[in-house]
């Protein structure tokens, strides 16, 4: 029986995990399957080691409370894994993980898969050196990945496309999901998606709070949302969203119907733009860190993107605006907010320029094809 581990970390990541998992069992129902990820990975069929779904940081000093648990983990999965290796081993995002994964599991000989690699291709880092020296084959998610990676020396590297294509296809139209959200067709909805991280619900949430606040003023008629990305944010956000007077529902509703149902979506920078660009929802894009990080990466290590969404890096234009650091304020959102409220097509045309870049439908069936050859 072929023992596959799999290995990821945050709410994205154990979706996308979860994705390939269903994919694997479809091909080969009889896989040991292991997984360092979240609930869903464990639902769809893997046996959880560690749950890593909330040791995501943004930031250089913010992952610093994440070091020792990320070490400790990996001791531990050194012990259990040792005496019976797997026959390979996929990793997905997650590189300050995955990439000492990868070294501690090298010895081992086993073949090492990267599925949705790290963005080296849009900021490349010492990273890239370590994915060269250790990874056997990349399954990348955008053509522009596969590309970079052949370029700097991957040995085996394969054009997948990007599993959202498969899994939102099968989502409700907008017109269901209201149905089934009890929103009315004409009431004007906004959904509010800040955090799937700790750090992003303490520089993220401020901002898209007072922005809504705001845009309640203006819009008295609009409905807010807020679809909670882990359970221990709950309680939290309902307590803010009642202090401030904003009238939005705080949902554990499935978030990909939330989204389906908006008119607009005001949101932090990540797969979550994807998401809603395949959903032809207008959306407004802000990201934040820490002064100090912010500090560094400007002075001290000279970070500079032209794109922060994943909508814009694969498109490389402004298809959906962003909003970072200090530029992340109402004062700027509000306008923009209000003008898509009102004229929301003319982003939904410019989602059609980035569509093609995400490859047809079938990336995590290619992928786990991909990932089964290496299994006897």
């Amino acid at each position: 029986m072929p023992r596959i581990l799999i290995s990821t970390g945050e709410v994205s990541g154990d979706l996308q995990g979860a994705l390939l998992i269903q994919a694997l069992r479809r091909l080969r129902p009889d896989l040991d399957i292991l997984a360092v990820g979240g609930q869903r990975m464990a639902k769809a069929g893997a046996k959880l080691l560690a749950d890593t779904t909330q040791m995501g940081s943004i930031g250089l000093i913010e992952h610093v409370p994440f070091v020792l648990p990320t070490l400790r983990l990996l001791s531990r999965l050194r012990r259990q894994l040792a005496s019976q290796p797997p026959d390979v081993v996929v990793l997905i995002d997650y590189v300050g993980f995955n990439l000492p994964l990868a070294r501690l599991c090298k010895p081992w000989g086993c073949p090492l898969i990267y599925y949705i690699a790290p963005q080296e291709w849009v900021w490349p880092t010492a990273n890239t050196k370590g994915i060269v020296a250790l990874i056997d084959q990349v399954l990348a998610v955008f053509p522009q990945e596969a590309e970079y990676y052949r370029q700097v020396g991957v040995p085996r590297v394969e054009w997948v496309g990007h599993p959202l294509v498969d899994a939102l296809a099968a989502v409700e139209s907008r017109a269901t999901a209201r149905s089934r959200l009890g929103i009315a067709p004409d009431q004007k909805m906004v959904v509010l998606l800040p955090a799937s991280r700790r750090q992003e619900l303490r520089y993220l949430w401020p901002v898209l709070a007072k922005t809504a606040q705001q845009l309640q003023q203006q819009q008295p008629d609009v409905e807010f949302w807020l679809p909670v990305a882990l359970p221990q944010y709950q309680a939290r956000l309902q307590a803010d969203v009642e202090r401030q007077g904003l009238r939005a529902r705080v949902v554990m509703e499935n978030p990909q119907r939330v989204m389906a149902a908006a008119d607009l979506a005001l949101t932090k920078s990540g797969t979550v733009n994807l998401e809603l660009a395949l959903l032809n929802v207008p959306q407004l894009v802000v990201y934040r860190v820490s002064r100090v990080t912010a500090w560094l990466a400007q002075h001290l290590l000279r970070f500079h993107i032209e794109y922060m969404s994943p909508v814009n890096l694969v498109a490389q234009q402004a298809i959906v605006p962003e909003f970072l650091q200090e530029q992340a304020c109402p004062e700027r959102l509000l306008p923009i907010a209000l003008d898509y409220l009102r004229h929301p097509d003319s982003v939904r045309q410019r989602y059609q320029l980035f569509r093609q870049a995400l490859g047809p439908a079938g990336a995590t069936h290619r992928a786990a094809q991909a990932i089964l050859s290496y299994c006897r």
